[in-house]
């Protein structure tokens, strides 16, 4: 029987929030500069170069071959790495088409969707519909602009149902004990979206110019963030880390605004706060135990 951790103060956890904020403002920088890419190499050579240099750097840091695994870890591993994959797959295509804040708030219904599974309270039914009023604000019913396409917002709900699996693979393989399972993860989604960018992009993959634009996505969108996770997350609650990752669709969208001059309409901010709102109200009332997103 073990014993119960004694209670954190305000300013034990202090740091470890500004680390787990900058690591949010990191990730949606790197989308946005990685949205910036798609002219010269595509949304699949985009995802390709990002994960591939990921993986570089955090296979040569946390070197994982020196990890044994057994049979099934690895089977974990190998699903883990696959839905990574094809969550930053299904997440830059749908960048391609609809604006940021807008793919991160309907790509954030997977993880909401694993938070409130199973959920039996009414306060839990009043997250469901408040996120669900914010997927329906999102969509674009009625629409003639063509500013948010269906097909993206297809992409962006793809993405966040990898994004589930995520979450439980990532559970299953032990993402929590030890940074090598993720550096093997991205790894593996690297191999499965390396093809899908060859076939996009071919040579300009190897561009001089692109090169460090690229690395500085991959550096921004997973290396640094996942880093400021590992020195983070030993010294806050998680349900302190859920609140703080529910904010992520405000960033997106402040993020798109400020660096790609994204401008969203009343009806897109209004279901943006509804699903921050949602997150933020499962988060505080439902205890869960899930690993930080990496993706």
């Amino acid at each position: 029987m073990t014993s119960k951790a004694p209670p954190l103060r305000p300013q034990s956890v202090l740091l470890p929030v500004v680390l787990v904020s900058l690591g949010m403002v990191c990730t949606q920088i790197g989308a946005s500069l990685a949205k910036g890419l798609f002219p010269l190499v595509g949304a699949n050579g985009a995802t390709a170069l990002r994960l591939t240099l990921a993986a570089i750097v955090l296979l040569a840091v946390f070197r994982p071959w020196r990890q044994r695994l057994g049979a099934a870890q690895w089977r974990a591993v190998l699903l883990y790495g696959s839905v990574m994959g094809a969550m930053n797959l299904f997440f830059y295509a749908a960048l391609a088409t609809i604006p940021l804040g807008v793919a991160v708030a309907l790509e954030f219904s997977g993880p909401l969707a694993v938070a409130l599974v199973g959920s039996r309270r009414p306060l839990d039914f009043a997250w469901i519909a408040l996120a669900v009023a914010g997927l329906v604000l999102l969509l674009p019913l009625g629409q003639s602009d063509g500013e948010i396409g269906m097909t993206g917002v297809l992409f962006a709900l793809a993405a966040g149902a990898c994004w589930a699996g995520y979450i439980i693979f990532g559970q299953r393989a032990g993402t929590g004990g030890g940074p090598h399972i993720t550096a093997l993860g991205v790894a593996i989604a690297a191999i499965i979206a390396l093809p899908f960018g060859i076939a996009s992009a071919g040579m300009a993959l190897l561009a001089p110019a692109i090169l460090p634009i690229a690395l500085g996505v991959a550096l921004l969108s997973s290396a640094i963030p996942y880093a400021l996770d590992m020195i983070a997350l030993p010294h806050m609650p998680s349900r302190l880390f859920g609140i703080l990752m529910s904010g992520q669709p405000a960033l997106g969208a402040l993020s798109g605004f400020l660096i790609l001059s994204e401008r969203l309409d009343l009806w897109q901010m209004s279901g943006i706060a509804a699903i921050v709102l949602a997150s933020l109200g499962a988060t505080a009332t439902i205890a869960r135990n899930t690993p930080p997103p990496v993706a």
